[in-house]
């Protein structure tokens, strides 16, 4: 509910003010009487969590949670006024960037609050509930319960916004004794689509189950159960929006008068393309194409027809994420690893037409035993398990395997020629220890982020260690000062490029982390601001990590700006390069301005997001350009791209597979109140 729980679920990491964090000794300590949670994923335990009510009616929280090197201790203690919300909030502790610190009261008639990203006041007139921007699930906890308590089941928010339970579906768990039946709620206005939020009978808090779960200890074992039950009934409302936001035309689609991004290359104004039966029938100039008496005509005079937009690197969370994909112009997506029955089960769901969503080409996500493991991971504790995983993937559907940070890289050489073998493409982070251009060597088709070709030029102190924090500190320590020019760097890209190994930079991920201080808007969300709910917007400030004491920002956006250069510079010795997120999607087209600013054309970057991740998964014979011939993935958009890519985030009509939505529908459906803003 909360937006770190969002971004703890699917990004993996909170930014945080830099500060002097109250030490994890001088948290709090829950007391015998409190109750428990295990914070686990399929890949295993990854911390615990507490709730409990002390003797003077203050509401505390505990968690202490640990992942892929990134420790998380915070408290919470909180107080309820006479209208039942919260008067006073003190959240402490530290997460991997810095100071957990966040304070929020009532007095006098004025709310305000602190946190690690902002500071505002409000009057306070009426009843309304703080949304912490961080701290433990026990505040998640008690939102949710006065939800369920208020008379319909609404409360107002603060800083902004008003959230809504929905039951959702009913489950049973646990044995003998302790069975029970628990409900699942679907709340709205947090975020911008449905998040689910189990509780009991008496409408206390019992679970979240994601990405990343909060499990009551005894209780660890019906995570799948509640996982599948909140995923079907969230599958019959997605099975209900089909028809109503997807149409099969009746005949041929002409957009006409368009300027269109041809054969993934460049741009042509006065175009008319002509869609038949799902099929790119005609494209060329609109005086020589004739269309036909029956055909749907859609008038493309000032805007720019382009194909469906590529996500390389998007972890498709549910089923609501479709629409707001969509809606972005995204036809297509690599899902480099999630939970792979939930994958497999919305690709059959909307083969046979009843999931609204882009066409996704699925990863297996492969990692090793340890503290440091990725969550969603299926785990290998040898090498024949390995390679039985990757047979697995092969046999389940999936297009290649993801290797993650913790796996033994002495297994790497095995796993890749199994998958090769196969048929699958290799991609990932690189295991500790290992550097790109062994990777390579090894077998990789891809390098993951493009921190990880960074790791050639680290020092060895920092490759022993990137499976944890050191695949972000090092390259911010250190990346400033490489000479991309000479080697190692200047081996490796000639490497990759004559070999044709790919780069997945999400260059918009080391913005993030790099670059902005807490409070500043980031560029990513900028032109999203007032489409969103509140406690979404809020989070559009988050900063980077904070920087060690004997560095400064701009050391890191030094060596940010070098990593941008490496990305120019790969490019520049051709070495495919696919755009992707690794976020909500949301920040596809800021990855593209990011290409720009490092040199590409704005052809160039389009291309990286769609004619060349059709390649990547093999699927450019069919797709990823606009070509006679090709399916029908279409987005038209309202301006010009081929002067300011930015204009690619104002969708207007979307076309997947011949068939069309309107894209004010998709954002609607999608959480998005209205298209963004337009940015210079």
């Amino acid at each position: 509910m909360r937006a770190p729980l969002v971004v703890f679920a699917l990004c993996f990491a909170l930014p945080c003010l830099a500060g002097t964090a109250t030490p994890t000794e001088q948290l709090a300590t829950p007391p015998s009487n409190a109750q428990h949670f295990t914070i686990m994923s399929t890949a295993g335990k990854h911390g615990t969590s507490a709730r409990w009510t002390a003797a003077d009616g203050t509401h505390m929280g505990r968690e202490s949670m640990v992942l892929r090197g990134q420790v998380f201790e915070m408290d919470s203690a909180a107080t309820t006024g006479g209208d039942g919300m919260f008067n006073h909030v003190v959240i402490r502790g530290h997460i991997p960037q810095g100071d957990a610190a966040e304070t929020f009261s009532v007095k006098d008639g004025t709310a305000a609050w602190k946190s690690q990203v902002d500071a505002g006041s409000a009057p306070y007139k009426a009843a309304a509930e703080y949304v912490s921007f961080g701290g433990p699930m026990d505040l998640t906890a008690d939102m949710l319960e006065k939800l369920l308590a208020s008379p319909n089941k609404s409360i107002a928010l603060l800083p902004g916004g008003q959230a809504h339970a929905e039951e959702l579906t009913t489950a049973m768990v646990g044995d003998g004794a302790t069975k029970k039946k628990v409900t699942a709620y679907a709340i709205t206005g947090v975020a911008n689509t449905p998040i689910p939020v189990w509780a009991d009978a008496s409408g206390k808090f019992f679970a979240f189950v994601n990405g990343l779960s909060w499990m009551p200890v005894g209780y660890e074992s019906a995570q799948p159960v509640l996982e599948k039950a909140q995923s079907d009934a969230l599958a019959l409302s997605s099975k209900a929006l089909v028809p109503k936001l997807l149409k099969t035309p009746t005949g041929p689609v002409a957009f006409t008068n368009v300027r269109a991004f041809l054969d993934g290359s460049h741009f042509a104004d006065g175009q008319t393309v002509l869609v038949d039966k799902g099929v790119i029938t005609q494209v060329g100039p609109a005086a020589s194409v004739t269309v036909p008496k029956n055909a749907q005509v859609i008038d493309g005079q000032g805007k720019t027809l382009v194909p469906g937009l590529w996500d390389s690197h998007q972890h498709v969370p549910d089923d609501a994420a479709g629409p707001m994909l969509l809606s972005l112009g995204i036809t297509s997506v690599r899902d480099p690893g999630n939970i792979n029955e939930l994958t497999m089960a919305r690709a059959a769901r909307r083969a046979k037409g009843e999931l609204l969503s882009p066409k996704v080409y699925p990863s297996s996500l492969i990692d090793g035993r340890g503290p440091n493991t990725a969550q969603v991971a299926s785990v290998a504790t040898s090498q024949d398990e390995a390679l039985a995983l990757v047979r697995k993937a092969k046999a389940d559907g999936f297009d290649a395997i993801k290797i993650y940070g913790t796996f033994n890289l002495a297994w790497v050489p095995a796993t890749t020629a199994e998958a090769h073998r196969l048929g699958l493409h290799v991609h990932g982070h690189l295991p500790a220890g290992m550097r790109p251009s062994e990777a390579i060597h090894d077998g990789y088709d891809e390098i993951t982020h493009i921190y990880f070709v960074m790791m050639q030029a680290m020092p060895d102190s920092v490759v022993k260690v990137s499976n944890g924090m050191a695949r972000f500190e090092g390259p911010g320590r250190y990346a400033k000062d490489v000479d991309l020019t000479k080697d190692p760097m200047k081996s490796l890209i000639a490497s990759m490029a004559q070999r044709k190994i790919a780069s997945d930079p999400t260059l918009v991920v080391a913005e993030s982390l790099f670059v902005p201080e807490n409070g500043d808007l980031s560029p990513a969300y900028a032109p999203f601001v007032g489409t969103l709910p509140p406690a979404v917007e809020r989070g559009f400030r988050q900063g980077g990590f904070a920087v060690p004491q004997d560095l400064t920002r701009a050391d890191y956006r030094a060596s940010f700006a070098k990593l941008q250069a490496l990305v120019a510079a790969m490019h520049k010795a051709g070495v495919p390069i696919v755009a992707g997120t690794d976020g909500s999607g949301l920040e596809l087209v800021r990855e593209l301005e990011l290409y720009v600013q490092a040199g590409f054309t704005n052809e160039e970057a389009l291309a990286s997001a769609t004619v060349a991740t059709a390649q990547l998964v093999g699927a450019d014979a069919r797709t990823g350009s606009i070509q006679v011939g090709k399916s029908a993935d279409l987005v038209l958009v309202d301006g010009n791209p081929a002067v300011n890519i930015g204009d690619l985030r104002h969708t207007d009509v979307v076309m997947m597979e011949g068939k069309l939505m309107d894209a004010n529908a998709l954002r609607t459906a999608g959480g998005i109140s209205k298209r963004p803003a337009f940015v210079d």
